[in-house]
Order: structure tokens, then C-alpha cells, then sequence
């Protein structure tokens, strides 16, 4: 372990002994115990906690991450969004994984707000509930009144909880280094940069002033639709730490009974909230990630109410055709174009072999393809393919992994409203439509300028950069710098081809110019440096075609 990985550890020795010991009683970090030096093992001591040992894995590792506090289960959290690393299983056990965070005192409170904000509470509000509504992981949430008297819900953030995730996310850095350095299984899915992603987008959440630009985009890209509701933030009563929006007016699905009390019609709802899901998707590229009951709520008549935006998704252009490629080879049963889809976007470990995935690929479309709209089961589709990607070891990009999540939960909470509801009569047509959009003469339009733009640069600049290699050529100053990785093989029969050539064109202008000692008129060194070089190049072609197949 490196010095700096040490020193880090011994700052915080007490909440490492600490995470690493629940690891342990949970059964969840052997590898330390087994590779670390004497300065770790002294921290490791199994506490005499309940029994575990009946307990599957997957509520083992549930139970742990609890008890490990809020970095944790967020980490939790987003491990459950990735059914491409870990089981279908263990992703719905994490996905219960919620915190009990007790409330800040309302001075504490108090004192954040008007730290933030820069004036006391009472120039603030005209009311303000010092009970909270709810405390989650990271925030607490107070019902609050403006002077206008527009109801809001005002959004605090925990006292020292960013110093307490700072400090667990450095903790976990050095542990992912052990484990990816001690786990070869690990390896592959480098739990190192899955942390670095982590760490990133959980210091995002942490700056409320994120969540507040999520609602505006929302309300924008929904501006002129009368079939989604998106409460209002308002940035003067907002900071880093503090979030102040508008209140919603209604009740959430998962009151379920309520549904029927109100006389929604449970198909129309559901059918106006899946199509906004998939305007996000494939229109926007931007999407709420977080499509459980307690999010989504019937506002007013019937409109589709979002609630904690700081979860969202977004695809780049590149990522959202190849998501869209994907979707409509799986429609037309295609599994060539989908294995090469999924070969392009994923991460995926030098052995698989691309036939073998073809063929997995293949076996599953046949199982779906046969299977009418109105019995598919997208989340079911979902996860047999992702069953296959773990299997193949291939690791996909976090925005599909993250999609694939959010589409299985939009599915999953649809169907507790209205059970009827099939997401594949929905998701057709806008794959369908948003392909056709990379073809009309707009976007077509587009790309020729922008291709225009490109190669106008490049010829721009070609004329100085080749000037400038043909210097370096005649000055003796030209170099070139190959990398390569696995080509030692291929380095060697290249090596192999030049030496065969030299010796046979040398051999040859030597045997032309008979230059002696001579044998009946022939150079004797031209004709050996001849022949060696047709024997060399004669083992280098059978060398090669009984090698055919195996790079």
C-alpha cells in the first residue's frame, strides 16, 4: 500500500477501524484482513453483533451500507441503478436501502438558513414550521410560507454532513484501491473510478443549486404541455445548502386509495406519466432518475407532478443513438446490430468473444421476440439482458446502466396504478420517431455543416502540419511513437517480414552484380543472404496462417 494511502488512513483511523470492522462482521472485506499490513489488522476485530451467517448476501450488504451511515447508502443507492454489475437480486435488496437520519435542532436549522441566506428567518418568511416534514440522507424538509404567502417547502441541508461525506469518501477511495489491487474479479469492473464517478456526483448533490437549475431545465423543456406540473424554485430563497420551491397540491401514488377517492383515471394518468418519462429520454436526452410512488404525484386535474430533482440522468448525442440503435435492433430481432451496439458503448474485457455473445444474444431475442406487446415485461427483458452482460463481464456506460433503472421503476410503478399498463406500446414509436429525427433535412442540414466546418479547419491547418513534418524529415528530427497494446505478436512478424526482405533484395543485388568469391558464375554470399531470406519469409507466411483466428 502506498505511503499516502497509509497516511490518509491514520487521519482517520476511527471511522476507518470503524468501516472496516462492519465490513467484516458482515462478511463483506476479507481481502483486507488477508493482504493488509500490521497497521490494518490491529484495527480488525469481528464485533459479537446479531447473527449473520443465515443472511443472504445481498441483505448482508444492505445491512452493512445501513449501518455505515449516508455516504454509504447512497453508494448503496447508485449500485442498485447497476444490474450490469451486480444481480437483479442484490439491485432491488439496495434500492430499499433508505436513511434514518434524525432531524437538526431548529436552531441549528435556523442558523444554517440565515447563514446562507444572509437574513434572519422572520425577514425571510412569514412563517416558517421548525418540525421537519421529512429528514432524508442528506437534508431535512420544513413547510414555510413567503411574505406573499405562496406556500413553499424549504429544503435544509445536515449540519457537518459534507465534512462527514468528504471524509468517508476518502476512506472509501483507499479501500476500492485495496480491493481492485486484491479482488482480480473486482478488477474488471474498476471500482476505482466507480468510486471517482460516485464521489463526483455525490458532491453534485450536495449543492442544492443543482437541484434548483434540474427544476428550471424541467419546466422548460415542459413549458408548453398541460400534462406535467414541476413546482417552482425560487433562487432568492435558495443557496448551496438551502432550496426553497413551491408546494405541491395533491397526493402522491403511493396513496393508492386516494386514486380512486379523487376518481383518477388510473390508465390516462398512467399513460400521460410514461410518455413525459419518454419525451425526457429520447427528446431531451435529460430525465428525472428517481420514478418511485413517493416522486410522482396527481396535481390538480390530473396533471403529473415530479418531485426531487437532484437525480437525473442525461445522454450525449453519441450515447443516445447507440441507446436508440440498441432498442430497435431489439425490436426487429436483429442481434447482429445489437452486439455490435453493445461491443461499442461497454466496457468489456479483452476475452470475450464476440461470437459467443452474438449467439447469447440471439438465444435471447428468440425468447422475447415470440412473446405479444400486451405480456411483455419490460423490466423482465431488462434484466435477462443485463444477466447476459454479467456474464460476458461487460461493464456498460453509467447513463444506460442508470436508464435501464429508471425504465424498469417507471414500468414497476406504473403497473402498481394501473395494471394493465405495457411500456413497450408507449416506447415503440418514440424510438421509432426519434431515429427518424437524425434524418430529416434539418438534422441533415446540421451535420453537413458541421462536417463542412470540420474538414474546413482540417485543411486549415494540413498544409502548415505538413510543412512542419517535412522539416523534421530533412533535419533528421522526425520521430515516431507507436503504443500498442497486445501487438508484441504482430511486432514480431513485422520485425520478421522486414529482416525476410532485407535479406532477400540485399542477397539479390549482391547475386546481380557478382561480387565474388563466385561458383559457376554466382556470388556464393548472394545466393545464401537469398536464400536465407525466401526461408525466412517462407516460416513467417506458415507461421502466420497456423495463427489465423487466434488474435
Amino acid at each position: 500500500m502506498k505511503l499516502g494511502t497509509l497516511a490518509q488512513l491514520s487521519r482517520n483511523a476511527a471511522r476507518f477501524k470503524e468501516i472496516v470492522s462492519i465490513l467484516v462482521k458482515y462478511g463483506l472485506a476479507n481481502w483486507v484482513k488477508e493482504h493488509e499490513p500490521q497497521f490494518i489488522q490491529n484495527l480488525l476485530k469481528r464485533s459479537q453483533g446479531d447473527p449473520i451467517a443465515d443472511l443472504s448476501p445481498e441483505v448482508r450488504l444492505r445491512l452493512a451500507l445501513t449501518e455505515l451511515g449516508t455516504t454509504f447508502i447512497k453508494l448503496g443507492q447508485i449500485l442498485s441503478t447497476r444490474s450490469d454489475m451486480i444481480s437483479p437480486a442484490m439491485a432491488d435488496e439496495l434500492s430499499k436501502l433508505q436513511a434514518d437520519v434524525p432531524p437538526d435542532d431548529p436552531n441549528v436549522v435556523r442558523q444554517t438558513i440565515e447563514a446562507e441566506l444572509g437574513k434572519t428567518l422572520e425577514e425571510l418568511f412569514h412563517r416558517f414550521e421548525p418540525g421537519p416534514l421529512g429528514s432524508a440522507s442528506i437534508g431535512q424538509v420544513h413547510q414555510a410560507t413567503l411574505k406573499d404567502g405562496t406556500e413553499v417547502v424549504v429544503k435544509v441541508q445536515h449540519a457537518g454532513i459534507e465534512e462527514t461525506i468528504v471524509n468517508d469518501l476518502d476512506i472509501l477511495k483507499s479501500l476500492a484501491e485495496m480491493a481492485e489491487r486484491y479482488d482480480p474479479d473486482l478488477q474488471l469492473y474498476q471500482p476505482s473510478a466507480t468510486v471517482a464517478e460516485f464521489s463526483r456526483n455525490l458532491l453534485r448533490e450536495l449543492d442544492f443549486l443543482r437541484e434548483l437549475r434540474n427544476l428550471n431545465q424541467f419546466r422548460q423543456n415542459f413549458i408548453d404541455s398541460d400534462s406535467i406540473y414541476i413546482p417552482q424554485p425560487f433562487s432568492e430563497f435558495s443557496s448551496r445548502r438551502v432550496l426553497t420551491m413551491e408546494r405541491l397540491s395533491g397526493f402522491s401514488v403511493a396513496e393508492a386509495d386516494k386514486l380512486d377517492e379523487h376518481s383518477v383515471d388510473r390508465s390516462d394518468f398512467v399513460e400521460k406519466g410514461a410518455n413525459i418519462y419518454l419525451d425526457m429520454i429520447f427528446r431531451d436526452r435529460f430525465f428525472h432518475a428517481d420514478p418511485h410512488p413517493g416522486n410522482i404525484w396527481v396535481v390538480g386535474d390530473s396533471r403529473v407532478g415530479l418531485l426531487d430533482c437532484g437525480m437525473t440522468g442525461r445522454l450525449d448525442k453519441e450515447m443516445s443513438g447507440e441507446l436508440e440503435g440498441m432498442l430497435l435492433a431489439a425490436i426487429d430481432g436483429d442481434a447482429d446490430r445489437l452486439t455490435d451496439h453493445v461491443m461499442r458503448i461497454s466496457t468489456s474485457p479483452l476475452t470475450v468473444k464476440r461470437s459467443i455473445l452474438r449467439r447469447d444474444i440471439d438465444d435471447y431475442l428468440s425468447e422475447y421476440i415470440h412473446i405479444s406487446m400486451e405480456h411483455l415485461n419490460v423490466s423482465s427483458a431488462l434484466n435477462s439482458l443485463t444477466d447476459i452482460l454479467r456474464e460476458h463481464r461487460i461493464v456498460l456506460p453509467s447513463g444506460i446502466s442508470l436508464l435501464i433503472r429508471v425504465l424498469v421503476m417507471l414500468e414497476g410503478t406504473s403497473r402498481l396504478i394501473d395494471r394493465r399498463f405495457n411500456l413497450v406500446e408507449l416506447l415503440e414509436p418514440h424510438v421509432k420517431r426519434s431515429a427518424l429525427k437524425k434524418y430529416s433535412p434539418k438534422k441533415l442540414l446540421s451535420q453537413a455543416q458541421r462536417n463542412y466546418r470540420d474538414w474546413d479547419q482540417v485543411l486549415k491547418i494540413l498544409p502548415r502540419d505538413l510543412h512542419e513534418i517535412l522539416i523534421k524529415i530533412r533535419e533528421g528530427r522526425f520521430d515516431v511513437h507507436i503504443e500498442h497494446r497486445r501487438l508484441e505478436k504482430v511486432v514480431e512478424w513485422l520485425v520478421q517480414g522486414i529482416l525476410s526482405a532485407a535479406l532477400f533484395m540485399g542477397g539479390s543485388q549482391i547475386l546481380s552484380r557478382q561480387i565474388p568469391p563466385l561458383i559457376g558464375g554466382l556470388s556464393v554470399i548472394g545466393l545464401i543472404t537469398t536464400v536465407l531470406g525466401l526461408i525466412l519469409g517462407y516460416r513467417l507466411i506458415v507461421t502466420m496462417h497456423k495463427s489465423r483466428g487466434q488474435l
